[in-house]
């Protein structure tokens, strides 16, 4: 069953960056499309996540992934009407879920642990930043959001690494990469918007 759910996770994690890492170079209706595909997908592998972190009592990054959903939601619902057509309702949600979830994982992770005091945690908290900041700024289409990705790459790779998730270390290792070759298209791209 825990290979099932490590295949099941990062399968769908890499074709999130998968997608949105080519997204970055591809034509208009086609970026469209992959950036659609990669919220999806997210979205679908957020179940297979929670329940492997939950198990490994990884309290503040499964929190970070269950209450991440409304914001990969507002993603999802921005690239589907361009972000032209604003949803002040979803935004609400998606920042509210993100506090109440962070306050939730980090409290219960400090009650279990009597602290933070292990190592897991201090990956934990890489994770969680590195995935809320950079969901939400990618969800508001600002390339600020791939660096805060790559940082959530490393952290829960090693995080997987230590935890005998081998499956899910090299996962995010791969992701690491296409994280990379994101942000450098879309920043080339930018560059020679300016340069112009």
């Amino acid at each position: 069953m825990d290979l099932l759910l490590q295949f099941w996770a990062g399968s769908f994690y890499l074709l999130n960056k998968v997608f949105f890492s080519v997204a970055e170079s591809a034509g208009f209706k086609l970026k469209r499309k992959l950036k659609m595909s990669g919220w999806l997908v997210y979205i679908l592998g957020v179940p297979a996540w929670a329940i492997i972190l939950i198990q490994n009592h990884n309290w503040i990054a499964a929190s970070i992934e269950i209450g991440g959903v409304p914001a990969m939601i507002l993603g999802l619902y921005n690239v589907a009407n361009n972000n032209e057509k604003k949803n002040k309702y979803l935004e609400w949600l998606a920042r509210i879920s993100t506090y109440a979830f962070i306050l939730f994982g980090v409290g219960y992770s400090l009650f279990e642990y009597g602290g933070i005091n292990t190592v897991s945690q201090f990956l934990e908290i890489g994770v969680m930043i590195g995935f809320l900041l950079g969901s939400y700024l990618l969800a508001k289409n600002s390339i600020y959001g791939w660096p805060f990705f790559m940082l959530m790459n490393v952290s829960a790779g090693l995080l997987m690494y230590i935890q005998d998730k081998p499956i899910l270390a090299v996962q995010q290792a791969l992701s690491l990469a296409f994280v990379v070759y994101g942000f450098l298209s879309i920043y080339q791209k930018r560059k020679l918007t300016v340069n112009m």
